[in-house]
């Protein structure tokens, strides 16, 4: 993709097949799957995993053991996958193998003593890499004569052939002409084409056992098969299912509105497709009295919201604003029922809540030993409780804080990259709800309320980022005619106004001398004109003003 490109990251998990003429004259077929990295995109790791019977674990040897190493290792060992260590960029002068080893072995408890020197560069080790595959992780196991069961890892959309489908095939087989049932809807397909990807795609006669590539289905609709989801023969279904993987829980939601009113029905056949070729992807429909009709998106993350936004603006050209990213509160009422609120428009009246919980995340953060000091002042400013600081030799340090998820979707990993030169890495799992107090933020633009504008802050910090947001959307907001007054309440409490200046046009300047009550005349006539056009003139608010939100802590 593009924006792998341009990113310099992996952020959809790509299959491939190869064969190898393995050193004892067999020749065998690999299926390679390349995961992400980062841990917006960890679904994409887990999808992976239920496809696969081994691993291999690359460490950089001049980076060593960064903190998504150890979740995916952890991840890798929940499914019992056989793991293989490998040392990439060896070639480097800045290379420690040997630290990169007792890393391994100390931070995740994996045994580096056969772990396999590369250089990708250079394709040094490579060989040895592949002959290690072949010796040491198993074969597929799986019935060829058995009814189908086809595990779906991906999909996405084909204007002319409908909805493509990636898939690992667990028992049986399957071929063009054969009509295959969908386990999770009952819906019965006739398959067009099967094929493989080796790196480019190529049709073939047929899927067997073990074998990863995509089936052409002719489905159209695209709410009739899901990723995760189980294929079978129509006509011979088997028993059981497979057992897929977790389904994503979003962690944080933002709206995202079209620019253009017309634009909403494109934007949602948009939404569809993408949520096809991204499952973790949750949205629903909502309104806004500032900017219409649009949806509450919900994502794994603040890296994912962003590509997100991105791929629905490039790949379909939609012109998107996306309001504050915010988390799921949990909020029990004075009737003790207790709510989930995922969009700050919706929180309730003070005087109807008894208590109100937010989501916490164990953090981990791997980093030279020279950068801990701002480290720790960060997570201390972003209310983090710290669990354990370990020292794994070669001077870099592991960082484990219990962080509000909160503090985290906004800026954190920025001012982590800023604070550290680049070189902290950063993981985090959800670790359950805590008790909170946060009061709602409510903006107004001239008197009225921009509900897209409302976001939810610890009480301590809540008026210095009300402050912090007004007079960035001073900067943004550009000058009318009249005075435009940025107000934010907690309540019916005002706690913070800025003012845009009115631009002045010069009513006098045609008057030469003479008496002064004349452009008194004029003056007064303007005043009176502005505040007409005050009572009926709406305020544009553009996109630079609800991002600036993002950045009310530079």
């Amino acid at each position: 993709m593009d924006l792998e490109r341009e990113r310099g990251i992996t952020i959809k998990a790509r299959a491939v097949r190869t064969t190898y003429l393995a050193s004892n004259g067999s020749s065998y077929q690999l299926n390679l799957i390349d995961t992400p990295g980062h841990v917006d995109f960890n679904y994409e790791v887990s999808r992976s995993l239920a496809a696969c019977e081994g691993v291999l674990l690359l460490v950089d040897v001049a980076q060593g053991v960064e903190a998504q190493t150890i979740a995916n290792a952890y991840l890798a060992l929940e499914h019992d996958l056989t793991m293989l260590p490998v040392l990439n960029k060896i070639d480097l002068p800045s290379a420690d193998i040997e630290g990169t080893k007792r890393q391994i072995e100390d931070v995740i408890g994996l045994d580096a003593s056969d772990a396999i020197h590369v250089s990708a560069k250079t394709g040094d080790g490579v060989h040895d890499v592949l002959e290690a595959i072949v010796a040491r992780i198993p074969a597929p196991t799986g019935d060829q004569d058995a009814s189908l069961k086809a595990l779906v890892m991906d999909s996405w959309f084909d204007d002319y052939q409908g909805v493509i489908v990636l898939t690992r095939i667990i028992d049986g087989s399957v071929k063009a002409g054969v009509k295959l049932q969908v386990m999770s809807t009952g819906k019965v397909v006739t398959v067009g084409e099967v094929g493989i990807f080796a790196p480019k795609r190529e049709r073939c006669e047929q899927l067997n056992t073990g074998e990863v590539g995509y089936i052409v289905s002719g489905i159209k609709r695209l709410g009739d098969i899901t990723i995760g989801d189980t294929l079978t023969d129509a006509d011979r279904p088997t028993e059981t299912p497979c057992t897929g993987y977790r389904e994503p829980k979003p962690m944080v939601f933002c709206g995202l509105y079209s620019s253009a009113a017309e634009q909403y029905e494109e934007l949602r056949d948009s939404l569809e497709k993408l949520k096809l070729n991204d499952a973790s992807i949750r949205y629903e429909p909502e309104n806004s009295l500032a900017l219409g009709f649009g949806f509450r998106c919900g994502f794994l993350g603040l890296l994912h919201m962003e590509i997100i936004q991105e791929r629905l603006e490039r790949e379909y050209g939609l012109d998107l604003i996306s309001t504050v990213p915010t988390v799921v509160y949990k909020v029990t009422l004075t009737d003790e029922s207790v709510i989930e609120v995922d969009n700050p428009a919706k929180f309730p009246d003070p005087h109807h809540m008894l208590a109100v919980e937010e989501p916490y995340v164990d953090a981990t953060i791997m980093t030279p030993e020279a950068y801990v000091g701002p480290l720790l002042a960060l997570c201390q400013e972003r209310r983090g409780i710290q669990k354990s600081l370990t020292y794994t030799g070669v001077s870099r340090i592991l960082l484990s804080y219990r962080l509000p998820l909160n503090e985290i979707v906004l800026d954190f990993y920025d001012r982590l990259k800023s604070c550290t030169h680049g070189y902290a890495t950063f993981d985090y799992e959800f670790a359950g709800y805590q008790p909170t107090h946060v009061v709602k933020i409510d903006i107004l633009v001239n008197g009225e309320s921009v509900d897209a504008l409302s976001f939810i802050a610890p009480r301590e910090v809540a008026p210095y980022r009300a402050r912090k947001l007004a007079e960035r959307m001073k900067e943004e907001i550009p000058r009318q005619l009249y005075e435009v007054a940025i107000q934010a309440t907690i309540g019916q409490r005002i706690i913070v106004r800025e003012t845009v200046k009115a631009l002045r046009k010069d009513v006098t300047a045609k008057c030469y001398g003479g008496d002064i009550t004349r452009k008194r005349k004029l003056w007064a006539k303007q005043k009176e004109g502005k505040k007409r056009m005050k009572q009926v003139g709406r305020v544009t608010i553009p996109q630079k003003a609800f991002l600036a939100l993002l950045r009310i802590n530079d």
